[in-house]
């Protein structure tokens, strides 16, 4: 552990964006039950409000995909905290919904890139058996950031301006995360990249002072290289295939659907306080949060897919049982659907919430990852817009029951993708990743 202070600290750092993230994703599932009281909308701008930060987000993962890997890695963090307390200035400001939704959407816009430029930063940073781990802080984050701001929906609640203040706590840790970052390099990847090797060095040493560095470098210089003769073929698609997949999968699985509607799945299931309802998403959150440790210990030990199989299993059962409390009315039914939602929650937390972003940090070529993460979590926020755009018109159209069946069926679909497409990357370094990617034999 003292060997790698440096390498977690900054790690714990970078992190912030994730918490962030999770923050903003949260924080409205709450602030929902009060914006109804201040401005009138229906299931259509309700879903539109909700989704709105997926828009935002496709925005800043298109700009910051172009950026990043020219300006670095860095930089990109610190910008995005800077966005994300303004922005959370403008939400607590918002007098109609129509500034509310446009603040949203700039919330978006770092959201979008602090989901690739977080976890790239801590796949570059990290050595390769501690690369798992690191790059899990940033889905733990998340789900500390979802926990923190459903805490903050409960503890805000009676407060007269409820969901203005609930929205606004959010620039506080971006504040921590501009103020840390300005402390620390940028990845000895990106500096390799740049022509810095002195930069890279130096802060090759800081993360292990064991490492060999002129080996490291060599070989990171031999991935550039190697970058420059790569040709377009059929087979340099498989990372996009497999980075978009795990997305797809991430989300279409119906994880935001609960996480920002949980509080309005409860309501349906038969709870009728907004203090229980509020209550029970803190339970939702705890378990998220608690469960994304696992993940951590397990997926440098057991591997990415073995987690994958679990998790979507899990999934798939608690979709199944949820299902079924829409279409029966008896006293504990709203039990059973908590209980559904948090074991749900078990499972995606253990597997595909940290194990997509890690797969997506891991399987692009160097001298591209920016650029080829910000398409991976392009794709990402797409599918989340949709998801969490048609969630509320879907619960009214077609019934609980049938909305959760669809994600469960599409859980079965990315079981089949991870066996048949998805890699086994445990133990492997990100050059001899990308080296298997484009054929090369190692």
């Amino acid at each position: 552990m003292r060997k790698y202070l440096f390498l977690y600290i900054c790690a714990l750092t970078a992190s912030l964006g994730g918490l962030l993230s999770g923050y903003d994703t949260g924080v409205i599932s709450g602030a929902l039950l009060y914006i109804n009281q201040s401005f009138e909308m229906n299931s259509a701008l309700l879903g539109f409000l909700v989704s709105s930060v997926s828009i935002g987000a496709v925005v800043g993962a298109l700009i910051n995909g172009a950026l990043i890997d020219k300006i670095g890695r860095k930089k990109i963090l610190l910008i995005t905290a800077f966005v994300f307390i303004i922005a959370s200035v403008f939400c607590y400001l918002s007098q109609n919904i129509i500034e509310l939704i446009l603040s949203r959407m700039l919330i978006g816009c770092a959201v979008g890139a602090v989901s690739f430029a977080g976890p790239l930063y801590l796949s570059e940073i990290s050595v390769k058996e501690k690369r798992g781990e690191i790059v899990s802080f940033h889905q733990l984050a998340i789900t500390f950031g979802i926990l923190f701001s459903y805490l903050t929906n409960y503890f805000c609640a009676n407060l007269e301006n409820n969901w203005r203040v609930m929205l606004l706590v959010g620039a506080f840790p971006a504040i921590i995360l501009f103020l840390a970052m300005v402390l620390f390099h940028d990845t000895p990847r990106w500096y390799v990249a740049k022509g810095k090797i002195e930069k890279a060095k130096f802060v090759l040493k800081k993360i292990d002072s064991d490492i060999d560095v002129e080996s490291e470098i060599n070989n990171i210089k031999s991935t550039l290289n190697d970058n420059k003769k790569i040709k377009f073929e059929k087979r340099f698609l498989m990372p996009f295939v497999i980075g978009i997949g795990i997305m797809f999968a991430q989300i279409a699985t119906g994880i935001n659907a609960i996480i920002y509607y949980a509080p309005t799945i409860f309501k349906m299931v038969g709870f009728s306080s907004n203090h229980d309802v509020l209550f029970a998403t803190i339970l939702i959150g705890l378990i998220n949060f608690l469960m994304t440790f696992v993940a951590i210990v397990l997926v440098d030990k057991i591997g990415r897919k073995p987690l994958l199989y679990i998790g979507l299993g899990g999934m798939l059962i608690n979709l199944l049982i949820l299902a079924l409390t829409f279409c029966f009315d008896f006293v504990f039914v709203k039990y059973l659907a908590v209980i559904s939602c948090a074991l749900y929650i078990v499972s995606f937390s253990m597997s595909l919430g940290p194990v997509g972003l890690l797969l997506v940090a891991e399987v692009f070529p160097l001298k591209y990852r920016g650029s080829a993460m910000s398409i991976a979590i392009l794709s990402n926020f797409v599918f989340n817009f949709i998801v969490t755009g048609l969630f509320p018109i879907s619960l009214h159209k077609i019934g609980g029951c049938a909305t959760f069946l669809i994600f469960a069926l599409i859980c079965v679909i990315s079981i089949l993708f991870v066996r048949f497409v998805v890699p086994e990357t445990k133990g492997v370094s990100l050059e001899e990743i990308e080296e298997r990617m484009n054929g090369i034999k190692i």
